[in-house]
């Protein structure tokens, strides 16, 4: 258990450090706002989408070492799959934040387990999962509105 703990550490800190894909996506197809009232965590995620495929997502925002780290690990998770991949991910990891076993799926996001434990910290990891959520199912819902309008 010790191994585990200080690789979980490491690894929030690794990502807190040195977050991969920070920074404004000039191209983006979708830009989506999160905040967390609670602790002051902002970001804004910028995805640019292509045939219903995540091809380039990052993000920019200020906050605690486990939202930045676990935005940053999601930007790496989702980065490449579908929509509906990366919805279908999304609600595995919170989830797993929730206290469920963690799915075999999340890889190195099952190093995030732990955050289960501190309440005070579960709407840090989720907020980036929860704004990907939010800008996918309005992107989903607005072309499925334009379908209906064409067909």
């Amino acid at each position: 258990m010790f191994m585990l703990n200080t690789l979980y550490k490491e690894m929030i800190l690794e990502h807190y450090k040195r977050p991969r894909n920070r920074g404004v996506l000039e191209e983006a197809t979708v830009i989506q706002e999160g905040t967390n009232p609670s602790c002051g965590d902002e970001l804004e995620l910028y995805l640019q989408i292509e045939g219903g495929v995540i091809c380039k997502i990052r993000f920019i925002g200020e906050g605690c070492a486990i939202s930045q780290a676990s935005t940053s690990m999601m930007t790496e998770a989702v980065r490449e799959r579908t929509v509906e991949g990366a919805l279908e991910l999304s609600q595995k990891f919170k989830a797993m934040i929730h206290g469920a076993p963690p799915a075999e799926e999340l890889g190195d996001l099952r190093l995030l387990q732990g955050v289960s434990k501190l309440h005070a910290r579960v709407k840090c990891a989720t907020l980036p999962w929860t704004t990907l959520e939010q800008v996918l199912r309005t992107l989903a819902r607005l072309e499925g509105e334009t379908k209906r309008e064409l067909g």
